[in-house]
């Protein structure tokens, strides 16, 4: 599966894509919402990668690798995935999600390719109802969910803090 949108392009994870995953995964900044510590190998990384195979395999989606179509480069992942174990009372239900790298903050990569999983997910997977959850206090990824459609509603208690809780329907999305 690939996707390109005007600035990207979105594809399986890859096991050579370990070396800038890692540097993902270890970020202090990138981590800083997500409730789960720094890696410090880069082998977690790559474990973390098989696992999001085995989720192609298993649920027919999961998150993709972002290439910058400029460089080359991968500069994060983004895309939907099945959650098979719950959160928030929800499970088996598509998930949208992403992650980049610093340098690629504020440029309008996360819209673009959170539109294209989007319109994956409703247009080519016939989804009625995608979710997205977000640390209330990263204010980024609120931003951008909220801006993409998303209605917030509720909140849920996670070890690091407050999550937010948000949905959007499919007669709500606007492609």
């Amino acid at each position: 599966m690939k996707i390109e949108t005007k600035r990207l392009i979105l594809r399986k994870l890859e096991e050579t894509d370990v070396e800038r995953m890692f540097l993902l995964d270890s970020d202090p900044e990138v981590m800083k919402y997500i409730g789960v510590p720094v890696l410090t190998e880069p082998n977690e990384s790559l474990n973390v990668i098989r696992m999001i195979q085995k989720q192609y395999e298993d649920n027919g989606t999961g998150r993709l690798a972002v290439i910058e179509k400029e460089t080359g480069l991968f500069i994060g992942w983004s895309g939907l995935k099945l959650l098979t174990e719950e959160i928030n009372g929800y499970k088996n239900v598509l998930d949208l999600g992403y992650r980049y790298l610093p340098e690629s903050w504020g440029k309008g990569y996360a819209m673009e390719a959170a539109k294209a999983s989007l319109d994956l997910g409703f247009i080519d997977m016939k989804a009625d109802v995608i979710y997205a959850h977000a640390h209330c206090e990263n204010k980024g990824s609120n931003h951008i969910l909220t801006k993409l459609g998303f209605e917030k509603t509720g909140e849920f208690k996670e070890p690091d803090g407050i999550c937010n809780w948000y949905e959007l329907k499919r007669n709500n999305y606007l492609p």
